[in-house]
């Protein structure tokens, strides 16, 4: 009973106050394609990176997440293309997204040292809310009685990626606009937007201790109109060019370990585990998230180096 009524006290907040609507994954140091068109191609190959995310575990109604994304470089690097599917799901509400990526790099010096891209992505969402089988406190709250099945909603996003071997920043907007007027409930006010634009910043940066040793800090902040600003401060240590190493304090959240895995010069495994620091964690055991990744077309003298982000 307690696991329902948390439910439906969060489904109604999630509704009516425009909570967190983009992507939440842990791993994001290793996946800027879903936060930032303008990280496709800023790799000399391609990649493909699937994701699974399990929040609050134990939890009934729980958000689960399920990611794909694939981009390379084109035109002799100097522009990059991806595709990036999400499809979301928390308690009666499902969101599937899909997402073509494109990116224009400019060399800032002679060697291609320094890049900086500008990225735009086009796609839409397919939304869904069951809320008619939502367990409610009052019959007939206005809130829950009218469904939305299989809304097709466009959106456009866009951002700027700065980015070198050692380091790198980006700025995005992965919503800038969405053509919802299909998704209303009957709290919204006519000429109210359902979903928000969210703003991210991320930055990272790779210190090489030694041969065998190089350490990794990063952030990132995500702002929504109306909400406090979240953060995510990184830190990984990367060993033997093999093993990555790290952990994670999500602000008003959780605290993160993560753990990577080179295997071989051209795969990748990932797990991250959240524990949660605020009062659902009465209720879950965490969140679990993994991630698996896949390099090709990779040229072994120009990509020698292991992959820092």
């Amino acid at each position: 009973m307690k696991k329902i009524v948390f439910v439906a006290v969060f489904l109604f907040a999630s509704i009516s106050m425009f909570a967190q609507q983009e992507l939440l994954i842990s791993q994001y140091m290793f996946n800027g394609l879903f936060i930032n068109p303008a990280y496709s191609g800023s790799h000399p190959y391609a990649e493909a990176t699937a994701l699974y995310r399990a929040q609050w575990a134990g939890l009934d109604g729980a958000p689960t997440t399920q990611t794909f994304g694939i981009d390379g470089p084109i035109a002799n690097e100097t522009m990059g293309i991806g595709l990036t599917f999400i499809n979301d799901q928390i308690g009666d509400t499902r969101q599937t997204e899909v997402f073509a990526n494109w990116s224009y790099h400019l060399w800032l010096d002679a060697e291609g040292k320094n890049k900086l891209s500008f990225g735009i992505r086009a796609g839409f969402s397919d939304y869904s809310a069951n809320l008619s089988e939502t367990y409610v406190f009052d019959d007939g709250d206005p809130v829950f009685n009218e469904n939305v099945s299989n809304a097709f909603v466009p959106k456009f996003g866009a951002g700027a990626y700065y980015y070198s071997k050692y380091w790198y920043a980006g700025l995005s907007v992965p919503t800038i606009f969405a053509a919802d007027d299909n998704v209303r409930f009957n709290i919204n006010d006519v000429g109210d937007r359902y979903f928000e634009p969210h703003t991210y910043l991320t930055a990272g940066y790779v210190w090489n201790v030694n041969p065998d040793f190089a350490v990794k800090p990063s952030f990132l902040l995500r702002y929504l109109n109306g909400a406090p600003v979240q953060a995510d401060i990184n830190c990984n240590l990367l060993i033997r060019n093999t093993f990555w190493i790290g952990a994670s304090y999500r602000t008003g959240d959780a605290v993160i370990g993560l753990l990577e895995y080179n295997i071989g010069n051209d795969l990748r495994i990932g797990y991250a585990y959240d524990f949660t620091t605020t009062a659902i964690g009465d209720y879950s055991s965490g969140s679990h998230e993994f991630m698996l990744s896949y390099k090709f077309g990779r040229d072994p003298v120009k990509t020698k180096s292991p992959r820092y982000f």
